[in-house]
């Protein structure tokens, strides 16, 4: 009986006679190969990777037997089925990161000859400069703070000054309700930039993500990997002095004021982390799918929300309308001012928008307005798990930072034991909360110790 071709992806210990023992399993359990291909770990140089085609005609039997024994081999660190599709490197913890994240495409120290800043020897040595921070960043590391010129505070403050003009009534309300505590805890003003390492710190106490610094930009699937462990790799340089209202690609404004700030809200964090995760392990065409959702989103997003009257308005939470003076005015106002263009305004739903291609260097024809982040991040969830092509399913461990892949009775297993303990508690919660109806309770602080007094 003929069977659809898979293959047997095997990470293993670097050391004498690993691979001859998983072939001795296989061999075992008759588990004939049809081809043997072998690749350097990207992230380590302690592991060797290893793609191996199965015979069409081994039984899904035969490979589960073989599977359950490598996975009891010790010099097997992890195996997964794909199923005949060879999938692309990806990373299984926070520290994997690191690895990709010198490896930029453009931007940095090497500007284009059309960049406002090419001909600034001056400004040239700053980004060279401020790159090298990046360049030898680790993660988990304290993030080297940048001492600004004069000058580059001084682009901060014009932009700055014009953008929280608009905050209050174009911007979505969970900006405008986190905003102020990046005011008061990061060192969010006109006269000042705020360093990387203090924002980070912030949004890591509020929701988990982390900034990275990173000296250019990634690529579309490296950028979205990180986003799965709850990481936003963040530029620290700014745009050239001589038009501080255009940038060519993003700088520390865009990531500042555009990103940063809804990464404090949970329902956004979680949405990111959606697409991350999404993109771990994707093929190419659904990370293009994937892309252009999180440029939609998180780039160029709105929403509708009521405003104190009750009645729906259009807010901005794409982080490319919250750091752009002209486009923030254009997708709310809904025209623009010198041209006359009109923006068209769809639902958003992620299995239409991920089909549509988008301009880079244009105002955007069309945005897709969401219900709210806490809707959105059901659709992508829904999206990922039905639409994308991927052999495998993945869960993102918050304790130990990794993401593992289900690939085994052993998984699902341990799976179900955190969501029973997780209802657990939400029952013991629900039934303590029935206990007490009618009390209220509030906590003081005595000595670093919380205690509760009834009210």
């Amino acid at each position: 009986m003929s069977h659809k071709q898979r293959s047997l992806f095997l990470t293993l210990a670097h050391r004498v006679g690993s691979l001859k023992n998983s072939l001795d399993v296989l061999s075992k359990h008759k588990v004939n190969l049809t081809k043997i291909e072998s690749k350097p770990a990207r992230h380590s140089n302690k592991v060797f990777n290893f793609i191996v085609d199965v015979d069409e005609d081994v039984s899904s039997e035969q490979i589960e037997r073989a599977l359950s024994e490598l996975k009891r081999t010790d010099s097997v660190q992890e195996v997964q089925l794909l199923g005949g599709k060879s999938i692309p490197w990806f990373p299984r913890k926070l520290s994997d990161i690191d690895y990709f994240s010198s490896q930029t495409l453009e931007a940095g120290a090497e500007l284009q000859s059309d960049h406002p800043g090419f001909t600034d020897h001056e400004y040239r040595g700053r980004r060279t400069l401020i790159a090298e921070i990046a360049k030898s960043y680790k993660i988990g590391e304290p993030i080297p703070k940048v001492k600004y010129t004069e000058k580059e505070i001084g682009t901060w403050s014009v932009i700055y000054k014009e953008l929280t003009k608009l905050y209050p009534t174009y911007a979505c309300e969970q900006y405008n309700y986190i905003f102020p505590l990046l005011v008061q805890n990061c060192g969010y003003s006109e006269n000042n930039i705020p360093q990387l390492e203090d924002v980070s710190k912030f949004l890591q106490d509020v929701t988990g993500f982390r900034l990275r610094p990173v000296s250019g930009l990634l690529s579309a699937r490296d950028f979205l990997n990180g986003l799965a462990f709850r990481v936003f790799h963040s530029t620290q340089y700014i745009r050239h002095h001589s038009v501080p209202f255009y940038t060519p690609e993003p700088d520390v404004v865009h990531e500042l004021l555009g990103h940063a700030p809804l990464f404090a809200d949970s329902d956004f964090a979680d949405f990111s982390q959606q697409i991350g995760l999404a993109s771990l392990g994707a093929s190419e065409e659904d990370i293009e799918k994937l892309v252009r959702l999180y440029w939609y989103t998180v780039e160029f997003g709105v929403c509708v929300q009521n405003d104190k009257e009750g009645i729906p308005r259009t807010k901005a939470y794409g982080a490319g309308l919250l750091s752009s003076f002209g486009e923030l005015k254009y997708s709310i106002d809904g025209i623009d001012e010198k041209t006359g263009q009109k923006p068209e305004y769809r639902q958003f739903d992620p299995e239409i928008a991920c089909k549509y291609s988008y301009p880079i260097t244009t105002y955007q024809p069309i945005y897709y307005v969401a219900t709210s982040f806490d809707n959105m991040k059901e659709q992508m969830r829904k999206f990922a798990s039905t639409k994308l092509d991927r052999p495998f399913a993945l869960r993102y461990n918050p304790y130990t930072l990794s993401v593992d892949v289900l690939d085994s009775e052993d998984k699902l297993l341990t799976l179900t034991g955190t969501i029973q303990s997780n209802i657990d508690t939400l029952k013991f919660a629900l039934e303590k909360i029935r206990q007490n109806k009618g009390l209220s309770f509030e906590y003081t602080s005595n000595n670093n110790k919380n205690e509760f007094e009834s009210q």
